[in-house]
């Protein structure tokens, strides 16, 4: 599967080459595969599941989007990290479990920011929901592709190997 996938990206990537890194690309195509995955969960979630009405889950009581947010992270979470450790950072010299640990780091980060962003934007500013999503989605596609890169999964070429030496 993962040769399947990789080789699939790769066909695409010849008229991108003077503009961006295979790397780079590979991380656009499986970051924008897995973005509109979750954007279709989120809406799911937030307009069908969820029915646009707070979810009450008994010692907290979550706003649509929010819980939208919770189901649609979910799910990228699993996705996101097996893309990203087997078809873009594939070689990153540090080990899976440490991987997925500071993956999880920068994914609870990124989710942080977007539940924020979706606060100011949903309930202070009052933003269409979709609309924000997509903004703030945006923004925090920036911010994940840089802690990926030189945090999650470092690689020996991009990255001083001595800063490691505890992994």
């Amino acid at each position: 599967m993962k040769n399947f996938l990789t080789d699939s990206i790769d066909l695409f990537y010849p008229p991108f080459k003077n503009v961006v890194t295979l790397q780079t690309f590979r991380y656009a195509a499986c970051g924008g595969a897995n973005t509109f995955l979750g954007l279709s969960n989120f809406y799911i979630g937030f307009y069908y599941i969820f029915n646009e009405k707070y979810f009450d889950v008994g010692f907290f009581v979550f706003e649509p989007h929010s819980a939208a947010l919770l189901l649609s992270s979910t799910i990228t979470f699993i996705i996101g990290f097996l893309l990203n450790k087997f078809v873009v950072f594939t070689d990153s010299y540090l080990r899976g479990r440490v991987q997925l640990f500071r993956y999880f780091l920068s994914f609870l980060f990124n989710v942080v920011v977007n539940y924020f962003m979706l606060k100011l934007l949903v309930e202070l500013w009052n933003w269409n929901v979709m609309l924000s999503q997509v903004l703030t989605i945006t923004f925090v596609i920036g911010l994940s592709y840089v802690s990926q890169k030189h945090f999650t999964f470092r690689s020996l070429k991009n990255n001083d190997h001595r800063l490691d030496t505890f992994d």
